[in-house]
Parts: C-alpha cells; structure tokens; sequence
C-alpha cells in the first residue's frame, strides 16, 4: 500500500487516532501535513516522523474557526503543492443528557465534528479535482451508526459524517476521488482513558474480539482507504469496532 509521492493533510494529529493515523501515512510513503491545535505536540510527531526518514510539516489549526481552516490549506498547498489526501479526525465531545445539554455544547460539538470536515473538503477538492485523483476519508464513529445516552449532539455529529461522505462520494466519483468513512468503536485513547475500570469491563462484554482497540488499528484502515488497494471504494462506512455493532 506504497503512498509514495501522495500529501496527505490530518487534522486532529496532534494525539490520539489523529496522531497514528499521521505517522502510519508517513510510514506508507506519504507527505504529511499534520494540523491540530497544540503546536508542541505536533512538532514532536513530526520530528518523529523525520527521524524515521519521512517527510512532514505542522500547522496549527482550530477546526472551529473558518478562517483558520482556510489560510491552513493555503499554506499546505502553497508549501507542498497538492493535498491528496484528506483526513478529517479533529472532532470533540460536550455529554450530556438531551433535556440538559446547553446550545452553546450543542453547536460546538456539530460546528467542530460536522462543519469543519465539510469546510476542509470545500478547500481541497480544487487540488484533487486538478489532478483526478484523491482520498477523502471522515472519521466517524460506532455512535454515529447506534446512538449514544447522553451523547446526542456527538452521535449526530458523526451520524452526519457519514450521510456527507456518500453525499461527496456521488459528487466527484466520476473524477477518481473517492470519499469513505472510518467508524472506530472502543478505542484506547486520551479521551477513553478517562473511563472508569467498571465502565471498561462492560464495554468489554459487547466486543466480541475481547479487547479494546488501538489507534493503530484504526490508522491501518486510513491507510488502506488512502491507497489504490481502495481505488474501487467509495461511500463506505468501515467499521473498526471488534464486532461491537454488526
């Protein structure tokens, strides 16, 4: 699955599934342009990422703000001259239950999750359009497929992942762009760890696979959406979740 010669751009990269997700492309030969908001812990990825012979840049960015999301791609483009890939990770959640949630949660959440990856799209499909080729995948979630207590804003977040990447996949299919989907379940992640052991254990007992994934796990399926090995897929919702939802 060589990327060689493609440039991808991630946000969210700084950490998490972002993060293995950037260095995984880079393992497969990609250029990375990796954007998130904090600056240290991308520069230290990227030098990760040099001192393993790739090639990589930072960029700090705020998925929230448009503007920022414009002058980012701007300067992706200007500094490497193309974006083949796009992965759309950057995402946040704001629980809680429905009848308590604040607008102000609601809005952050879908402006962030949802908005921001339709934005980031706008500003690289001139580059793939140019050249007929290009990989768009959106990071999804297990929740956007099933629902979650207490996550309604998230849950619609993601679910509306996944209708934009079927809505982008007809639009610019007949120009070799693909548009697909990444749904992680229970991954180990910052925001995971949080979680209480009980709460652990009996998300254990809904996995058939018997462990709690990895951002690895879920940056091989990027990578795999990234290459021509994918060249016939598009519109697809992969699910990395060790068979929690089937």
């Amino acid at each position: 699955m060589s990327l060689a010669g493609r440039v991808a751009l991630v946000t969210g990269a700084s950490q998490g599934i972002g993060r293995a997700c950037a260095l995984k492309l880079a393992e497969s030969g990609a250029t990375v342009a990796l954007a998130a908001r904090n600056q240290e812990k991308l520069n230290d990825t990227v030098q990760q990422i040099a001192s393993q012979g790739g090639q990589a840049a930072a960029f700090a960015l705020d998925v929230a703000d448009e503007e920022q999301i414009k002058a980012t791609i701007r300067s992706a483009l200007t500094q490497f001259g193309k974006i083949d890939i796009l992965v759309n990770n950057a995402g946040i959640t704001r629980d809680q239950l429905v009848m308590r949630m604040k607008r102000a949660d609601w809005d952050a959440v879908l402006q962030t999750n949802l908005t921001a990856a339709y934005l980031c799209i706008q500003q690289v499909i001139g580059s793939m359009l140019k050249q007929r080729w290009g990989r768009i995948i959106n990071m999804t979630s297990v929740f956007g497929q099933m629902g979650q207590a207490g996550q309604a804003n998230y849950a619609a977040s993601k679910a509306g992942l996944i209708g934009l990447t079927m809505a982008i996949a007809r639009e610019v299919g007949s120009r070799n762009i693909t548009c697909n989907a990444v749904a992680p379940g229970f991954i180990e992640t910052a925001m995971t760890s949080a979680f209480s052991e009980e709460f652990k254990q009996n998300a254990l007992k809904n996995i058939p696979l018997g462990r709690i994934g990895t951002p690895q796990d879920v940056a091989n399926a990027v990578a795999f959406l990234a290459s021509e090995d994918a060249s016939y897929i598009t519109g697809h919702v992969l699910s990395v979740n060790g068979g929690m939802l089937m």
